[in-house]
């Protein structure tokens, strides 16, 4: 079979390994964007033994190619029927395109396929987490460019200490990964310049959860329409910069990571495939958290929209700007979550125009109304049948009276 690439999947991303124009036939072939995957990097997974040589240059010979999945990808894809392997987490699959035939085809054996070396899979398996990791930070870059202030701004008009220090590890994290790029891999000189990062980013993390926090307490806190359309008015900006925060956060956590994994893989190829899972579950949780918070955010608002709503004839200036600023918190936070990758719900509320209410309380009053005209008619109704009853019963004892006494006289009469 000729023209044989092979198919590396691990839910986040797609490998494309091969032959370099057999693998750019199958992604224009299937319509894929891509970005290298920086496969020349694994030759230290190998040792230095005769063997192991030779499988580091089958490597470099390879093309790597890294594709993100979506759901769209994913369903173009689905048709090679990837079968899961003995590394966890990750899928193969192996497939060729004859001379006769256009479309590629799923095959069971190929040359040099990945299977027979477990090393090379694990090493893959690194490299697309790594490809991964940038580029979630590549779309926090585009995330924070959107913002109003740019996410450096926000931290250096910041006097509290903590962030004062994110500041500096944040410069020493780009001054390693231009390390990183220049020389290929992560020495231990290197490595130890970002040693006490995570650290350092935690801290700022926490705190900027905690500032959230105290402006979601802040809302519930604050009842009235008059006073809540202030407050949120002043919330709106503040979430945006924390945020923004955060997201600086997860985009240097991602560098952290990047760089944590060449370290392994220079220093303990043995331990890549366990490193690798246990930074994507420590990253799993820090994003667990961020939405937690970000979610007990986004009730709030909803809430003081719902608020806002309820009373908008009372308020009919200060209901709607509630709404909209709390509308434009939620879509902020859902845009966050996207980049980030935290999948949430997206629901906004809609203001009710002043006229809206006004037609609904008309269309209730009138309701009462109609039904206070028909009490009003059931009891006229009543109060004229027994103001005929009672007229009735009132002429009879008159005209039985009459009687008693017409007979009474006439029966004096006759005994006289």
């Amino acid at each position: 079979m000729d023209n044989e690439i092979q198919l590396i999947s691990d839910t986040d991303g797609l490998a494309v390994i091969g032959n370099a124009t057999d693998v750019e036939r199958f992604l224009v072939s299937e319509g894929l964007p891509s970005k290298d995957l920086g496969i020349h990097r694994l030759k230290s997974v190998f040792g230095t033994g005769a063997a192991a040589i030779q499988a580091g240059s089958e490597i470099a010979a390879d093309s790597g190619r890294w594709v993100k999945l979506t759901k769209e990808s994913a369903e173009r894809v689905k048709k090679y029927g990837l079968m899961k392997t003995k590394t966890p987490g990750i899928s193969h699959a192996m497939v060729g395109k004859p001379g006769s035939i256009k479309n590629w085809l799923q095959i069971e054996k190929g040359v040099g396929s990945f299977l027979t070396n477990p090393a090379r899979l694990a090493g893959v398996a690194g490299v697309m987490a790594q490809s991964s990791m940038q580029q979630t930070m590549d779309e926090i870059t585009d995330y924070l460019a959107t913002i109003d202030k740019k996410v450096d701004d926000v931290l250096r008009a910041q006097k509290d200490a903590v962030l004062s220090r994110m500041i500096g590890m944040d410069l020493v994290i780009e001054e390693t990964m231009t390390i990183r790029e220049q020389v290929g891999r992560v020495s231990e000189v290197t490595w130890s310049k970002v040693q006490t990062a995570p650290t350092t980013i935690a801290e700022t993390q926490a705190y900027a959860l905690r500032q959230i926090d105290a402006l979601a307490q802040r809302l519930e806190s604050t009842p009235k329409i008059g006073d809540l359309s202030a407050a949120v008015r002043e919330v709106e900006p503040k979430v945006r910069e924390w945020l923004a925060v955060l997201a600086r956060c997860v985009q240097l956590q991602n560098a952290v990571a990047v760089l944590e994994l060449d370290r392994v893989l220079d220093a303990h190829p043995d331990q890549l495939d366990q490193h690798r899972l246990g930074l994507r579950a420590a990253r799993q949780n820090r994003l667990d958290l961020i939405s937690r918070s970000t979610e007990r955010l986004v009730g709030r608002m909803r809430a003081a929209a719902d608020a806002a709503n309820s009373k908008v004839l009372l308020h009919p200036t200060k209901s709607p700007v509630v709404v909209q600023s709390s509308n434009h918190v939620v879509t902020g936070v859902h845009d966050f979550h996207a980049r980030l990758g935290i999948e949430s719900g997206r629901q906004s509320s809609e203001a009710r125009r002043w006229v809206e209410a006004a037609a609904e309380v008309k269309d209730k009053a009138l309701e009462t109304g109609a039904k206070g005209v028909s009490a009003a008619r059931s009891l006229g109704n009543e109060t004229l049948d027994r103001a005929s009853s009672v007229k009735g019963r009132l002429s009879s004892e008159i005209a039985e009276r009459a009687r008693r006494l017409r007979r009474d006289e006439e029966e004096g009469g006759k005994e006289s």
